[in-house]
């Protein structure tokens, strides 16, 4: 009983004590007046984060769980191809079999500056390491819907690729280990080459263990005044790891978000869980808005992005008019002198009668 009452007693002054310091205030008026503005300051700094979120989270361009606008249907806002599947937790591109493509793109043309797209993905099968292919790709290109060899979208591809290739096809290969995630620029005349694994086309990569990890891999792409940053999280951390940094990068815009993957005589699972778009806000100069407007993609001080247009000539049907038009015009010009000189002559002969 005397152990009760001392706490009691303990609890009355620790809540008297609270009381006190409460009444150091000159009025009770003054304390409402503080707890109300720290309320107010409170909701609106939540209200600002979670308007910030909403405002550069691009919906349109994002590819989330329970994946709704994805489909086949008129409201759909992106499409799938080939061996693609949507389940209630992934998009499927491909499953764990041989010669298959699969591919999601988005229906809406991309007209941003200043983006990053985070992209959740697992690629997994039951094949033995370096008996599993081929990979998938992330794409932002001027094309859209279209198969090939190149992890299951055309080659000669004009817009930005960024490739997870799991599959070391170059026979003598020490400078790097595979899987390796690698970013190409594409401009319409340059051709991914397979057989050594992209390197004489590539711009930055890395080695990254994605295949059959414990945790699904996140990706990051970054594109901000005409600088690509590339970064991977595999371990779970939510932590990012370089991957890429390119400067003098340009990408036009009204290009195409999509996925992509291809197996071939080996395979696995290439799955898609989300691709999030988010508009940056970026402080620009007047130069940066006087910038050239942009044809096709390039990277500057690079030889290989300029492309030199070659006169294509006269066409047979071109040169048929041209000449025959030369001939009439040819016509005309020499009747025309011939009325001239007549008169001419006979002007000079009536000035001797």
């Amino acid at each position: 009983m005397v152990v009760v009452v001392f706490e009691s007693s303990l609890g009355r002054l620790r809540s008297f004590w609270f009381l006190h310091a409460m009444f150091r205030f000159k009025n009770i008026r003054e304390l409402t007046c503080l707890f109300v503005t720290l309320y107010i300051l409170m909701s609106q700094s939540l209200a600002d984060d979670q308007d910030f979120m909403e405002e550069f989270l691009k919906r349109e361009y994002s590819l989330a769980k329970p994946y709704r606008g994805l489909g086949f249907s008129s409201s759909s806002q992106w499409d799938l191809m080939g061996t693609a599947v949507v389940t209630p937790d992934h998009v499927r591109l491909t499953p764990d079999m041989q010669s298959r493509q699969g591919a999601v793109w988005s229906r809406i043309p991309f007209f941003l500056k200043d983006w990053e797209l985070q992209v959740q993905f697992k690629i997994f099968g039951q094949g033995k390491k370096n008996f599993n292919g081929d990979g998938m790709a992330i794409w932002l290109t001027k094309d859209r819907m279209q198969k090939g060899p190149v992890f299951g979208n055309m080659n000669h591809f004009i817009g930005l690729g960024i490739f997870v290739d799991t599959y070391l096809n170059a026979e003598k290969s020490h400078d790097r280990a595979f899987p390796y995630i690698s970013v190409m620029l594409g401009n319409g005349t340059l051709s991914y080459d397979h057989d050594n694994d992209g390197r004489f086309t590539e711009l930055g990569g890395c080695t990254a263990i994605v295949r059959n990890a414990l945790y699904n891999t996140f990706l990051l792409v970054r594109y901000s005044r005409n600088r690509l940053t590339v970064m991977v999280d595999v371990d779970g951390r939510q932590e990012w790891s370089e991957c890429a940094d390119i400067t003098g990068l340009r990408l036009p815009t009204g290009y195409y978000f999509g996925a992509s993957a291809a197996t071939g005589d080996l395979s696995d699972n290439h799955d898609i869980i989300s691709m999030k778009l988010y508009q940056l806000t970026v402080e620009r100069t007047p130069e940066d808005d006087e910038e050239e407007e942009i044809t096709l993609p390039r990277v500057d001080g690079m030889e290989q992005f300029a492309v030199d247009v070659e006169d294509p000539g006269m066409s047979g049907v071109q040169f048929f008019f041209t000449l025959l038009f030369s001939i009439l015009g040819l016509s005309v010009l020499a009747a025309v002198g011939l009325v001239v000189y007549g008169r001419w002559k006979e002007n000079k002969r009536k000035r001797f009668y």
